[in-house]
């Protein structure tokens, strides 16, 4: 296990302007007008629920304190609902910040990291801050994490990181291949599953593992199902030695009352995840077919994205459909042809069909 000295977080404050940002000169998208279709950053069309904005409005009105009260509170709603210790769960200010963290923990220069590709780019971009070596490992024939590839690739790795569904395909990595990796990775090294695509799909959490496993990290977010992307909420679950190695970090980077307020009333929901996958689901293998039907490969997408072989330079589809008013994802250096689309509302996938089909 990689240790933390008074040195290593002299470095990794050196290296915060970095790990702070996103490429942006890569994901950044034109300036956007109010009739614009913003089907780039995998965010929900719909926002917080109904009961998610008026618990946030309420939430205001504590703002004047620290709102730890708030979020111990949400902490053990979640462990209570998935049969965890309420000392499993820690809070942050999104997943991303808590990613970040579990990198730079959990890889030195001697430790790397092992991912998939393409795939999520913050855990690379963090360890490159971080001087520590990156293997990234081509996703199979199904699109999935190639598990026996990725546990081959570093006999030394410290971290393994694993997205499932996976950004930017939306595919699925079979329950049977993460239990393989938790079982195989290299000795002293985490296994980061993230699930911020979980609830989209029919997939089995690994959250109920960590009761059983202290190298087992999972990550959960608000901003995509939830609708809750700029209140800026993530959820890290593990052994309660393994978060207090995050929170070494920041863990005094909490969420405002308003954004833990909604979290818990959209915990609270029992009808919230079903009706919003249902309706993603169906928007989505809609696209999926119609593109199909004119000739497009696409990613089998179990989440709010999916990718479109364009048979082109994907940035000249990207540039066009921007140019007509509708942003699409970025491009991933190693499917230079593939778009990544964003689920969008019923009328913004109608657009975006309508503009494809003028255009692509």
């Amino acid at each position: 296990m990689v240790s933390v000295s008074r040195r290593s977080l002299l470095a990794f404050g050196a290296a915060l302007p970095v790990l702070g940002r996103l490429d942006w000169a890569v994901a950044s998208p034109p300036p956007a007008t109010a009739d614009t279709v913003r089907l780039n950053y995998n965010e929900s069309p719909y926002g917080p629920s109904d009961a998610a904005r008026e618990a946030m409005q309420r939430g205001v009105g504590s703002s004047g304190r620290y709102p730890y009260e708030h979020m111990y509170a949400l902490a053990g709603m979640f462990a209570r609902q998935q049969g965890i210790a309420e000392e499993q769960v820690a809070v942050f200010a999104g997943s991303m910040a808590a990613l970040r963290y579990a990198v730079v923990a959990f890889t030195s220069a001697s430790r790397g990291l092992v991912m998939a590709t393409p795939c999520y780019e913050v855990p690379r971009q963090a360890a490159e801050s971080w001087a520590a070596p990156v293997r990234e490992v081509s996703l199979d024939t199904h699109h999935a994490h190639d598990v026996p590839a990725m546990l081959a690739a570093d006999p030394q790795a410290g971290m393994l990181y694993l997205c499932n569904p996976n950004n930017p395909t939306g595919t699925v990595t079979p329950t049977d291949a993460i239990r393989q990796a938790l079982a195989n990775k290299p000795q002293g090294s985490v296994l980061v599953v993230d699930e911020a695509y979980i609830d989209f799909s029919d997939a089995q959490s690994c959250v109920s593992w960590v009761k059983d496993h202290d190298d087992l990290l999972v990550l959960r977010t608000f901003s995509k199902i939830y609708g809750m992307a700029g209140a800026r909420l993530g959820l890290a679950i593990g052994n309660p030695a393994l978060l207090e190695r995050l929170a070494v970090f920041g863990g005094d980077n909490v969420p405002a009352a308003s954004t833990l307020l909604g979290a818990r009333a959209s915990l609270e929901d029992p009808k919230l995840l079903a009706q919003r996958k249902a309706l993603n689901t169906q928007l989505r293998e809609e696209s999926v077919a119609w593109l199909k039907g004119r000739g497009f490969t696409c990613t089998a997408s179990q989440s709010n994205c999916f990718m479109i072989d364009v048979k082109q330079p994907a940035q000249q589809v990207i540039d066009t459909l921007a140019a007509h008013g509708v942003l699409v994802g970025r491009v991933w250096k190693d499917w230079p042809q593939w778009v990544r689309v964003t689920v969008g509302s019923k009328q913004e996938m109608a657009r975006f069909r309508e503009v494809f089909a003028a255009t692509v």
